[in-house]
């Protein structure tokens, strides 16, 4: 194998536990059925795309909706990647569960 591949490996196979049980959380809230209320999806939204460094504009096709998700991610917006994603858990464990 060649070694510039190595790291990479190296980094892939080190998942932390909070990465698993961030994935396993989004996994729940994903596949959850009952509805969830709309400030609890807006606060999950906003750690999912700082846990995910994803900064993209909302993609909602309706204005208002882009707004409040915006406005989540600006409330959010000096969280690092790993306390929104302990946030993202804390939250939908309390809420779902």
């Amino acid at each position: 194998m060649p070694a510039h591949v190595l790291p990479l490996l190296s980094t892939q196979m080190k998942k932390t536990n909070l990465h698993i049980e961030f994935e396993k959380t989004v996994d729940l809230v994903n596949n959850y059925t009952e509805p969830i209320p709309a400030d609890v999806l807006l606060k999950l939204y906003a750690y999912y795309k700082i846990a995910n460094a994803n900064f993209d504009n909302p993609g909602s096709k309706t204005p208002l909706i882009n707004a409040f998700k915006a406005n989540a991610l600006f409330q959010a917006k000096n969280m690092s990647k790993k306390k929104a994603m302990q946030s993202y858990i804390e939250l939908a464990t309390k809420e779902l569960k």
